[in-house]
């Protein structure tokens, strides 16, 4: 692809600053518009899995992120009294792969991402409101009135995209029916979970935390929507017959810091570009977030994009190579994630019952080989 070409990314989040970051290192002329006003210091946490921090190895990031996080070495399923389900160890990935699984605060990470954008520039402040393909560019008309011409556009603005809505009419997202709590909490818990990445699975409940610092417990709890909308009880009230160690991590959470929402998901799409507009992300493989792989298929996408824009000629075989390498696993991520979401946030005793049962018996080695088909990376 010519470098000299105009590549405008919509959206300066996880998406559209890793596909920054990895367009800047191969010479391509970047600019970024982000709907928000200004960037702030709000948020949850993340976990940066594996194949994420492979990505962030190949662009020269990896030891900023690894050292401003904290080091996750297993990822648990548990029951209310934190009894094991399932253990699965990360330690012979990081030994395959040379690298370590990370969990983060967003925040942190969007510092991160900004500092190693360089001197790409970033207008706030820019709702997008239409694209137009001109003859000889591509028309972005923000909200503001403002007008700017480009040649390519990236769309990483996320799963309510307006640049999938200014290119494709018939998309739909999907209701999970699940309502989600997430928090950073300021606890000293058992030095047993230090780098644990623990998910506890109740009974049309869940509840999931882990070290992002060696002060602060990131969490999410999970409730079924319609159990929910009954009462509306409050987060600390869901989770009161769960073990201690649940109660002290909401409790010393700031409550006008808990973010409340519900979980959708993307309908999965069939094409993820048109003429001059290609997108990344969850605007085109929005997931649930049972695997933790929201943010990081985000990622492998913003460098699969970035490599085929270098390598290509035409821009409509650059799009069509981007999406036949990433989705297959995007889609696998977000059918397994609908799929563990549905089993996992169960209503049914019984099927709770079976559901616990059966994760107790699944060998290590299963659990082990479907952890490695998202971890790989075939490009």
């Amino acid at each position: 692809m010519d470098k000299s070409k105009k590549i405008t990314i919509i959206g300066a989040g996880i998406a559209g600053l890793t596909t920054a970051i990895a367009l800047k290192q191969k010479g391509f002329q970047v600019e970024i518009y982000e709907s928000t006003e200004k960037f702030k210091d709000v948020g949850s946490g993340i976990n940066l899995a594996i194949n994420a921090m492979q990505i962030f190895k190949r662009l020269g990031i990896y030891e900023d992120i690894r050292t401003n996080g904290h080091h996750t070495k297993s990822m648990n399923i548990r029951s209310q009294k934190l009894g094991y389900l399932a253990k699965a160890s990360l330690l012979d990935f990081e030994a395959d792969y040379n690298v370590q699984a990370v969990a983060i605060h967003r925040a942190t990470l969007h510092k991160i991402l900004l500092k190693h954008i360089g001197d790409t520039k970033i207008h706030l402040n820019k709702k997008l409101k239409s694209i137009i393909k001109d003859k000889d560019s591509t028309v972005l008309a923000f909200e503001d009135d403002t007008v700017r011409f480009t040649d390519i556009v990236i769309g990483a603005d996320g799963i309510h995209s307006a640049v999938r809505k200014s290119i494709f009419r018939d998309t739909s997202l999907r209701d999970a029916k699940q309502i989600c709590w997430r928090g950073i909490s300021t606890i000293k818990i058992d030095s047993q979970f230090n780098n644990e990445l623990n998910e506890i699975w109740g009974q049309g409940t869940r509840f999931g935390f882990v070290h992002i610092n060696d002060q602060q417990v990131y969490w999410f709890g999970l409730m079924d929507k319609n159990m929910f909308y009954k009462n509306k009880p409050n987060v600390s009230s869901v989770f009161a017959n769960y073990h201690p160690t649940v109660q002290s991590i909401i409790q010393h959470t700031p409550e006008e810091k808990i973010i409340q929402g519900e979980i959708w998901d993307l309908q999965p799409l069939e094409k993820w570009y048109k003429d001059t507009v290609c997108l990344v992300g969850d605007a085109c493989h929005a997931t649930t977030p049972n695997l933790g792989q929201g943010a990081v298929q985000a990622i492998e996408s913003a460098y699969v994009l970035s490599n085929c824009l270098s390598k290509e000629q035409s821009l409509e075989t650059t799009f069509e190579t981007y999406q036949s390498i990433r989705i297959k696993k995007a889609r696998h991520v977000i059918d397994t994630s609908w799929r563990i979401g549905k089993l996992a946030q169960s209503n049914n005793k019984i099927v709770c019952l079976i559901r616990d049962f059966l994760v107790k018996l699944t060998p290590s080695k299963v659990m082990k080989k479907q952890n490695a088909k998202v971890f790989e990376l075939d490009y």
